[in-house]
């Protein structure tokens, strides 16, 4: 299984440290499952979000411009490194996690396994489930990107198979107010993805063919400026919850 990985996130224009911003409540649940670890290796860590605060942290990250951000983010520095081939000894660590970057591994299961083989324990995964992704308002607006992000993302199923060991799959609700700025973070704030900053920050417009992203966007704008959106999807703007796409894989190496 590989991804096209394409994107260019040491692009100086991205600023994941200002819009993909750790939130709480999501964090919350990464803190949970992690239990009693206080030793974590997060790969592909990009700015440094929903990383604890409490235990000892290695992040690995392949991107300068990330690397850089994470400083300036107050986050511990990164290793220069990729998921396939992690420069540590097995079991080297309580647990390990990878937040919403292994879509973009050229290697999704040699990334996977090498996260269980440098994991004594748990293996985490925060990620998006494609077969989801029609759920969220955007499927009709954005149909081309969601088209290829469904081909980006691997089913909650072959991760499950490729971890091994016991698996529980979470679905996790985003708060309306959420402060990670990926695209279902805003399922009641449609005005966001008229800001470029936001949309740069989103890793799927970047595989858009050229002048697809201002077509999709000024297709959102005019349904806004008219009223049609909120006609068809105005009460999520006081909905408190979406679940939508989100996931958390929880993975442990045996069965408790």
């Amino acid at each position: 299984m590989t991804t096209n990985s394409a994107f260019n996130y040491d692009d100086p224009e991205i600023q994941y440290a200002s819009h993909r911003v750790t939130d709480p409540r999501i964090a919350a649940y990464i803190n949970e499952a992690l239990g009693d670890a206080q030793s974590l290796i997060n790969v592909g860590a990009g700015a440094g979000s929903y990383e604890p605060a409490d235990r000892y942290v290695v992040a690995v990250e392949p991107s300068a411009i990330m690397r850089k951000q994470r400083l300036a983010n107050n986050k511990v520095p990164a290793l220069i490194g990729k998921a396939d081939s992690l420069p540590f000894d097995d079991n080297a660590f309580d647990a390990a996690m990878a937040s919403i970057t292994i879509h973009h591994w050229p290697d999704i299961p040699k990334g996977l396994s090498e996260l269980r083989r440098v994991s004594r324990d748990k293996v985490l995964i925060l990620t998006f489930d494609p077969d989801a992704l029609d759920f969220f308002w955007i499927a009709s607006y954005f149909r081309e990107m969601i088209e290829a992000e469904k081909l980006k993302f691997p089913t909650m199923a072959s991760l499950v198979q490729l971890l091994g060991g016991s698996c529980e799959v979470k679905t996790i609700p985003i708060p309306l107010d959420c402060t990670d700025g990926f695209m279902e973070a805003f399922y009641g704030r449609p005005e966001a993805f008229l800001n470029p900053a936001v949309r740069k920050a989103q890793s799927a417009w970047g595989f858009l063919p050229n002048g697809l992203e201002e077509k999709l966007v000024a297709r959102l704008q005019t349904e806004l400026e008219s009223g049609e959106w909120d006609r068809k999807y105005g009460y999520l703007r006081t909905q408190t919850q979406f679940t939508g796409a989100l996931r958390l894989i929880v993975s442990r190496k045996t069965a408790i």
